[in-house]
């Protein structure tokens, strides 16, 4: 069974999708890894860095996107053709809206062979993937409007609705990398659940580091109710470029907070070649493998594989 990471940090613009596309394409191409990408952001940043617009416009409309899959999770429904026992939850079982289109597997959802590395699959996100104040209703309305079995229902769709989502392909990949929208939603519960590690990219700003705070309480309080037994990787900065005395203080905050150790030693840099990657539709390990973010990403693909094979029980070989 594949290792599912959580590539997250409750604050926007902190370089979560940069990170996960290049780590993923890193470890196909360099250590001939299974890497599937999720793209669990609405705003499918990690799909259009890695897929033109027409391909994914047509990939939509042929209804093969995660939008698709969490919907049929969500609603399902005997006689469409989607089993209830997918999700093991009758209290979940809600009435189909109107229009979804005819069920398909995840296996039919995965764009394969990504930028043309082996090993490299992408679950393309979408802009719609659900309505979280529509499930609320439906969960109510099927709870009998008693608050309990409301928040029992819910609870019980974040703890099943990625790992559902995934339970088909687990056995396929190595790694599965989860990229996360900023905020606390549904799927970003139900995905760190699922997650079996974390890894936070941040910038050495205070409101990067309030991002991590929030992140931490939520996981907090999931293990606290023994629905995740997710671990830290660690803390990856992107570099400001120059010191400064505020960049200075918030890692050392951040050190002591969470201990040297689970800060990597690698610091994303600013390049302009990550940002002309997007353009090309290529992670910078590609595009430009000798620019000054590529190798930092390459560094750190490093740093992470010696953190996963030096964690007690995961299968990984020694490199």
């Amino acid at each position: 069974m594949g290792y599912v990471i959580s590539v997250v940090n409750m604050k926007g613009g902190v370089g979560k999708t940069t990170t996960t596309v290049n780590l993923a394409t890193s470890f196909a191409k360099d250590y001939g890894m299974r890497v599937l990408i999720v793209d669990l952001d609405t705003q499918i940043n990690a799909t259009l860095s890695l897929i033109p617009p027409l391909q994914f416009a047509t990939l939509r409309k042929d209804n093969r996107t995660l939008k698709q899959l969490v919907e049929q999770l969500i609603y399902p429904n005997r006689e469409f053709g989607v089993k209830g026992a997918s999700t093991n939850n009758p209290d979940i079982n809600l009435p189909l809206p109107n229009g979804l289109p005819q069920p398909t597997s995840i296996e039919n959802v995965i764009q394969h062979k990504i930028c043309q590395v082996n090993g490299l699959d992408l679950l393309p996100g979408n802009i719609e993937l659900y309505n979280d104040f529509l499930l609320a209703t439906n969960l109510y309305i099927r709870a009998k409007s008693d608050r309990q079995d409301f928040e029992k229902s819910w609870h019980n769709l974040e703890n099943t609705l990625c790992k559902n989502l995934l339970q088909p392909v687990l056995d396929n990949y190595d790694l599965i990398i989860l990229d996360f929208p900023p905020g606390d939603n549904i799927l970003t519960r139900s995905g760190l659940i699922a997650s079996n590690f974390y890894l936070i990219p941040a910038k050495p700003e205070p409101l990067s580091v309030v991002g991590m705070g929030i992140l931490q309480a939520h996981i907090k309080k999931l293990k606290q109710c023994d629905r995740t037994n997710i671990t830290l990787l660690g803390i990856v900065f992107s570099s400001l470029g120059h010191a400064t005395t505020m960049a200075t203080k918030v890692k050392n905050r951040v050190s002591a907070e969470f201990g040297q150790d689970k800060i990597f030693q690698t610091e994303i840099p600013t390049n302009v070649a990550i940002a002309k990657a997007v353009d090309e539709f290529q992670p910078v390990v590609l595009s430009e493998p000798n620019s000054s973010g590529a190798k930092a990403f390459t560094d750190l693909s490093k740093e992470i594989w010696q953190r996963l094979t030096n964690t007690p029980g995961t299968r990984f070989p020694k490199n």
